[in-house]
């Protein structure tokens, strides 16, 4: 050492002390209190006769009744418009006999929200009448999840011709929707 101090800590003298000396001179566990007494703390948490913290559900799901929670939507609410846009997320072609009672086809629809999403769907004012959907209102799954299928009809009641219905997801809460190009050849 070139500044002339020759001091040195007695942790330099002793070697290395990264691991400390925990436990003092004559330690024995037996003895001594374990270290799992007042984990449950001055409440007595844990204990089976104790009930929740929240005065007045200390009988919640044995016999309490449960009101409210998320209601799914049933039916389209009044004045929703249903627009077509103007790159359509799909096409659906249909083969349909004029002379039956319809056909049916099944749309499955993959959900593209982050949560889970009421839904709303119906044909455009502009597409042919014959075309319906149902369930017209519902809940779509999150993004990933189960897909939300759709039954499509079209009952030609005895015409034929080339018919086109727009159909319209509303996804209100998201503020989006998809939409799909029905295109029927009715024979």
């Amino acid at each position: 050492d070139l500044s002339g101090n020759t001091w040195q800590a007695d942790s330099e003298k002793m070697g290395a002390t990264d691991t400390g000396d925990f436990f003092p001179e004559g330690y024995d566990p037996a003895n001594e209190i374990a270290f799992t007494v007042g984990m449950e703390g001055s409440q007595g948490a844990g204990q089976k006769d104790r009930g929740p913290q929240l005065p007045g559900m200390e009988n919640l799901g044995e016999d309490a009744i449960q009101f409210g929670g998320i209601e799914e939507a049933s039916d389209i609410p009044e004045g929703m418009e249903f627009v077509m846009s103007s790159v359509p997320d799909g096409e659906v072609p249909m083969q349909v006999a004029g002379t039956s009672k319809g056909a049916e086809v099944v749309l499955s629809v993959k959900p593209v929200c982050m949560g889970f999403e009421d839904f709303y769907a119906a044909f455009t004012s502009d597409s042919h009448p014959s075309f319906s959907v149902s369930p017209c209102a519902g809940r779509m799954d999150r993004r990933g999840g189960e897909v939300t299928e759709l039954v499509i009809k079209c009952e030609p009641g005895g015409k034929s011709g080339s018919w086109t219905g727009n159909l319209v997801i509303n996804l209100p809460e998201d503020n989006s929707k998809i939409c799909y190009v029905v295109k029927a050849e009715v024979f």
